[in-house]
């Protein structure tokens, strides 16, 4: 199972459209995830019938439109894996613990709202994953997404795409 991970796209305040690369992992990915910063519901629509799957959730820069369709936190198991969602983790001092301790039984977080992409595993086991954003790179020196696979449980291939 393929995966796109993305976040903060800010659309259409940072840009007027994702960028290519990212349009042709979507294409080409077997399920979509952001955390949230939308802004615009258009990119939800559009990602929505233009993504085999969509996973999603709101972030603190999106209104009520946008709070109405998607979850605070959004779970999902994809092949096995126990997922879940989320803007917002908290300083990343202390964040390894503080995720293990708020998603018990989840194997992947995917989060956002700093812009900075992250890659960690907690002592428990618990993968944190933040894409960083596709355009608004903040203080980074690219704009960011990742690429995962998953097979049969196992999160694989994660992939940080620079932009």
């Amino acid at each position: 199972m393929r995966l796109v991970l993305i976040s903060d796209t800010h659309l259409p305040v940072r840009a007027k459209r994702l960028p290519d690369a990212v349009w042709e992992a979507v294409d080409s990915a077997d399920v979509v995830i952001h955390a949230g910063d939308w802004v615009n519901v258009a990119l939800l629509d559009e990602l929505e019938a233009r993504a085999a799957r969509l996973v999603g959730c709101w972030g603190n820069n999106d209104g009520d439109e946008l709070r109405a369709r998607l979850p605070e936190v959004a779970r999902v198991t994809l092949d096995g894996l126990a997922v879940a969602v989320v803007h917002e983790t908290g300083t990343a001092k202390g964040r390894e613990e503080r995720c293990e301790t708020a998603y018990p039984g989840v194997d992947l977080l995917v989060f956002g709202h700093s812009h900075i992409p992250w890659d960690t595993t907690t002592a428990g086991g618990l993968r944190l994953l933040n894409p960083g954003s596709p355009t608004d790179r903040r203080r980074q020196p690219y704009c960011t997404f990742q690429t995962a696979t998953i097979t049969a449980g196992q999160l694989k291939d994660v992939a940080l795409h620079n932009l």
